[in-house]
């Protein structure tokens, strides 16, 4: 099993970037990801022989409402218990907050029910790319 760490400074943003082209959660630079998740009030790596096989944050207000977003684990750790290892901590970390919400490419759904996640009837958004969201199957459509 991956070990599992909240620290920055060991992470590879490269690592990261490849990470999320490889798990298809988009092409995003280095620069970019190292933002994101120094800006997340919780994160969580994991790392198997100092690898990184998987990643996940969670943006939090610290009372109310937590939104866990960006797991992602390696092809080839799938199935071996990683991404749920991340996510069971990233929600310890997040308990007491009065919501969690979770952003899931679709399909996924069966996988977070298990922790508990049910389907919003109210979740709206606004994309950068509302047409590419839409092709995604992310929006319904008018």
């Amino acid at each position: 099993m991956p070990v599992l760490t909240e620290r920055l400074d060991v992470v590879d943003w490269d690592a990261l970037a490849a990470l999320y082209r490889a798990a298809s959660m988009g092409d995003k630079s280095p620069d970019d990801l190292a933002r994101v998740f120094g800006n997340s009030m919780f994160r969580v790596f994991a790392l198997e022989a100092n690898r990184l096989v998987g990643a996940g944050r969670v943006l939090a207000d610290g009372y109310d409402c937590a939104y866990l977003c960006d797991v992602a684990v390696m092809p080839d750790q799938q199935g071996r218990g990683t991404g749920t290892q991340i996510i069971e901590r990233l929600l310890q970390l997040s308990k007491g907050h009065r919501k969690i919400i979770l952003y899931a490419v679709p399909g996924k759904e069966a996988v977070y029910r298990r922790f508990g996640f049910r389907r919003m009837t109210t979740a709206m958004a606004v994309f950068a790319d509302q047409a590419s969201a839409s092709a995604r199957g992310l929006l319904e459509q008018d």
